[in-house]
């Protein structure tokens, strides 16, 4: 039986950039294995090396796919890791101070823009997504904020602006927080918190370990899964109808119902091992492709001066994140 023209169709047009991004992942994974290098990091880093084939018509669409379909897919099968016994470690504290952080974080780019001469959209815009989802949240809250508050300019400055302060405080998180001496729990936790876009946040969670994975995963899901109320608070406070659909994204949804699954159905141990391993290889496969995505000259394109207010909004999520971590995780 012959697979249907649009599926031989689609993988031709993707073969290219998926071969590639798991080529990178396996290089990754066997520095792992052998010589105990972070897989993610690597997977990042020689991503970058390929910059040059990340707009390649052979390879654009099957790395567009990875970076974004995949690291999807493979955040979702991470339900199948986690238990309730692995999220009480947090205990309660420390979900409410998501919540807490989020909040702030968002009230505090629009005071951040107000000192910096920009109004409220911007401060909006860049605030929510530092302290939601980076690029997804910029894009999610463009899109219920009046057109006549913000420009187009502004919405690519954020998505610039975010994705470099992810990228970086992907590499030097890890070491900060290891430095204070915390569990890989706590440092999960924290990673989860202050780092913006969830591939970032995957990546830096499992440099540090499984644990730290699987904590820093679930903190962050926590934080996108609020991403609705702010949508709905935004479109509120404008008074005004957007027509956007505000609801979780898939993949939080499909993340809960597997995490559901995982603790109230009995699942044959291979088949927890088989999709964890799976999931970790998608994982891999997204950072790697979103390395080869990543290019340093765009990254820093806007200048110095255009990125000065989301670094400031960058500096105060892990500010409050490390007064918190003081005064309640130690």
């Amino acid at each position: 039986m012959s697979l249907p023209h649009q599926t031989v169709e689609w993988f031709r047009h993707h073969r290219g950039g998926m071969a590639l991004a798991a080529i990178i992942a396996l290089a990754s994974s066997f520095l792992d294995e052998h010589y105990g290098a972070p897989a993610m990091l690597f997977a990042l880093l020689i991503g970058m090396a390929f910059n040059f084939l990340g707009e390649a018509p052979p390879t654009a669409a099957g790395i567009t796919f990875c970076s974004r379909s995949l690291l999807r897919l493979g955040v979702a099968l991470l339900g199948l890791r986690l238990t309730f016994g692995d999220v009480s470690q947090l205990g309660v504290v420390p979900i409410v101070g998501v919540a807490g952080m989020l909040a702030i974080t968002v009230i505090g780019g629009v005071v951040f823009a107000r000192l910096f001469r920009r109004n409220t959209a911007f401060g909006l815009l860049t605030g929510g997504s530092v302290a939601i989802c980076g690029a997804s949240a910029a894009m999610a809250i463009a899109a219920v904020l009046p057109k006549a508050h913000f420009k187009d300019e502004d919405l690519l400055l954020t998505v610039v602006g975010v994705t470099a302060m992810s990228t970086l405080a992907m590499i030097a998180y890890p070491m900060l927080f290891g430095s204070l001496g915390l569990t890989d729990i706590e440092i999960g936790y924290l990673i989860g918190a202050t780092i913006h876009d969830v591939a970032q946040v995957v990546g830096a969670g499992y440099s540090v370990g499984d644990t730290a994975g699987d904590i820093a995963t679930f903190t962050k899901l926590l934080r996108v899964a609020l991403l609705p109320v702010v949508l709905v608070a935004v479109t509120l406070f404008f008074r005004r109808e957007s027509g956007a659909a505000v609801g979780l994204p898939w993949f939080v949804v499909a993340f809960l119902i597997l995490m559901m699954a995982r603790n109230f159905l009995s699942f044959p141990e291979p088949v927890l091992d088989l999709a964890s391993d799976v999931s970790r290889f998608l994982l891999v496969m997204a950072i790697s492709a979103l390395g080869v995505k990543t290019s340093l000259q765009q990254l820093f394109a806007p200048g110095v001066r255009g990125l000065v207010l989301i670094v400031v909004d960058t500096a105060f999520l892990l500010g409050q994140a490390l007064v918190f971590a003081r005064i309640f995780l130690t």
